[in-house]
């Protein structure tokens, strides 16, 4: 607790403002769940209207799993290019450029039911998982950039926090009561415009990142003002000595080629373990579970499979809370081994429960 007492005003607006990003990623993961059979027949009554016969069992599944799966293919594309973005743009005007595909994706999806076009809605899904992949890479380098060194892994996992709480607010807001309806799931899917309007709001009173103006732009005067205003001080020196000997040894360092980083010994190790813990995230199940969690529950029969994906929602946005204040007493490599283990048992328990079921 002590160390959050180094937060400031214009600290707080920057790690805010950034991880709407992050919560928009999380919506959109959670936020196709709950109105699956609503969207069904939408689909249903579209093909109906347009080919004069009900839509078949198959195609409705293909039609369905396209829907929730083209988000990760956009993702998948979004994270390659955020390197194109963040050297030439800068971190903070990269996330409100982005926001012109959550804009883009809101209208899309928003106004499907009314264009009777399930084209448009699954369009929309991958131009928002576009933007959710260049968030992934926006948020956390933005964040880790301005936040102080001791605070610097705390703040970290305000990223996840944000996936975490979007998660289990379009579970919320899917329910049947609220938006998850023949009415106004249009609307729950066009939410999305909301935190991109706030985003569009706050992050220009967000200062630029300290690291990207010294490193990239040379502009060290602009760099030590910025870090005065986020750091609520005016000796900044440390930090920037930090900075200009992380830039030294950049350009000590010759280019290397991708093949390069996996045949030098001095990449591979480091390589490795970047691409084994972005794996072993995306590799623990945990998106699928959330895609298909009312499916899973109702499978197992429960009587309001809404309310359980609710319920596994907060559970998992309540361990987030707890991560943010134990990361640096346990330090990172612990929580991530004891989380892997955890999920691992989960992963083979549920593989039994339905395999039974």
């Amino acid at each position: 607790f002590p160390l959050f007492l180094q937060m400031t005003a214009r600290l707080m607006l920057a790690v805010g403002g950034a991880v709407l990003g992050s919560l928009q990623f999380g919506y959109n993961t959670g936020v196709i769940n709950a109105p699956q059979k609503v969207i069904e027949d939408f689909y249903n009554r579209t093909w109906l209207y347009r080919y004069e016969e009900p839509i078949s069992p198959a195609t409705l599944t293909t039609l369905w799993s396209l829907s929730v799966a083209i988000f990760s293919v956009g993702g998948m594309i979004g994270s390659f290019s955020v390197g194109l973005f963040v050297n030439r743009f800068g971190r903070r005007n990269s996330m409100l450029m982005s926001n012109v595909l959550a804009f883009l994706s809101a209208i899309l999806m928003g106004f499907s039911k009314m264009a009777l076009s399930f084209e448009m809605l699954i369009l929309g899904r991958f131009i928002i998982g576009l933007y959710s992949g260049l968030t992934t890479g926006f948020v956390p380098m933005y964040v880790g950039e301005v936040s102080p060194t001791a605070l610097r892994g705390a703040l970290g996992t305000f990223h996840q926090l944000g996936i975490v709480l979007g998660i289990l607010i379009a579970q919320v807001f899917g329910l049947d009561l609220i938006m998850g309806n023949e009415s106004l799931w249009p609307l729950l899917l066009g939410f999305i415009f909301v935190p991109a309007l706030l985003q569009c709001i706050i992050l220009p009173f967000a200062p630029e990142s300290p690291r990207f103006l010294l490193i990239n732009r040379n502009e060290e005067n602009k760099a030590k003002s910025v870090l005065k205003k986020l750091r609520g001080t005016t000796d900044v020196s440390s930090d920037l000595q930090e900075m200009k000997e992380e830039s030294r040894q950049m350009m000590r360092e010759k280019k290397v080629t991708i093949m390069e980083l996996f045949r030098s010994p001095m990449y591979r190790q480091p390589i490795l373990i970047a691409i084994v813990l972005q794996l072993s995230q995306q590799l623990s199940g945990i998106n699928a579970v959330f895609y298909y969690s009312t499916s899973i529950f109702e499978k197992a029969g429960v009587e309001q499979p809404v309310y359980a994906t609710i319920g596994s929602g907060v559970v998992n946005t309540a361990f987030t809370v707890v991560s943010l204040f134990v990361v640096e007493r346990a330090g990172r490599r612990t929580l991530h081994l004891i989380g892997l283990a955890g999920m691992a048992g989960c992963a083979v328990l549920m593989t039994i429960a339905l395999t039974l079921l």
